[in-house]
C-alpha cells in the first residue's frame, strides 16, 4: 500500500500504522478494503484516481466491477459524515474516479530523535484514544482530546503530557470532583505513566499503552545446535 499515512483532517486523524481512522468520539471502525481505500485518496491527494486504478490496486489480482467500489466510497462517507453532492471529503469525478479535497497536516516524525520517540495511546472498552505530543486533556466536555462521556467524569478532569523527546508520559489531574488515579494511588502533582497502567477517572477506568521504536525490533532466536 506504499509508504505509512499518518495525518489529521477535519476532526479526523489517519494512521495507516495502526489501521485506525480515529474521529471525536474515538476509533472509527471501517472494513479493511474502505480503509484501504482512504489511505490511497488521501496518499494522492488532490489527484483524481480512476476508477480502473483503484481497482487494480484494492484488489490486485481480481476482477471485479465498479459497483465493488461505490460501496466502499458510500462507506467511507457515512464513516465521515460527508455527502456526495457537496463533498467536504471525498469528491466523485463522474466518469473517472475519485479524490480527496479536504486539507491534511502531516503527523508523520520528520526527525530521527522524534522517529524514535514512544507512541502511547489510552484505551477504554473498545475505543482508543491516541495521545499526541504535549498535552492531551480527558474530561466529559467533548472539547477534550479524550472524551469520556460518564457521570462521573468532570467536564475537565485529567491531563496527560507527552514528552517524545524524553521519552516520559505523565498525568495530572485538573481540579476533578471525583479524582484521577493510578492504580489505587491518587495523582497529586504530576505522576509518569508506564505501559500496562490504569487509570480511573471517576468510575471509568482507562489502560494506558506505550510503544517505542526500539520495542518494534524482533529478537532473533538462535536455533539449537545440532548434534554430531
Amino acid at each position: 500500500m506504499g509508504a505509512a499515512v499518518r495525518l489529521r483532517f477535519g476532526p479526523f486523524t489517519l494512521d495507516s500504522d495502526t489501521r485506525q481512522l480515529i474521529g471525536e468520539h474515538g476509533e472509527i471502525p471501517l472494513t479493511p478494503k474502505a480503509f484501504d481505500l482512504l489511505v490511497l485518496v488521501v496518499s494522492e491527494r488532490p489527484r483524481v484516481l480512476r476508477k480502473a486504478d483503484l481497482l487494480a490496486r484494492i484488489w490486485p489480482g481480481t476482477h471485479v466491477v465498479d459497483a465493488n467500489l461505490n460501496v466502499l466510497v458510500g462507506e467511507l462517507r457515512r464513516a465521515l459524515g460527508d455527502h456526495s453532492k457537496e463533498p467536504r471529503f471525498i469528491r466523485t469525478v463522474h466518469g473517472t474516479g475519485f479524490a480527496f479535497v479536504a486539507d491534511a497536516t502531516d503527523l508523520s516524525q520528520t526527525s530521527a530523535g522524534r522517529r524514535q520517540g514512544p507512541r502511547c495511546w489510552l484505551t477504554w472498552n473498545e475505543r482508543r484514544f491516541i495521545l499526541e505530543e504535549g498535552r492531551n486533556l480527558i474530561g466529559r466536555d467533548p472539547a477534550c482530546d479524550v472524551w469520556i462521556d460518564a457521570s462521573r467524569v468532570s467536564r475537565e478532569h485529567a491531563r496527560v503530557t507527552v514528552d517524545r523527546a524524553t521519552g516520559r508520559v505523565t498525568v495530572e489531574d485538573v481540579g476533578s470532583t471525583n479524582g484521577t488515579f493510578v492504580g489505587n494511588s491518587p495523582v497529586v502533582g504530576s505522576v509518569t505513566l508506564s505501559d500496562g497502567d490504569v487509570l480511573q477517572i471517576g468510575s471509568v477506568e482507562l489502560t494506558f499503552r506505550i510503544w517505542n521504536e526500539k520495542q518494534a525490533e524482533t529478537e532473533r532466536i538462535r536455533p539449537p545446535s545440532r548434534a554430531d
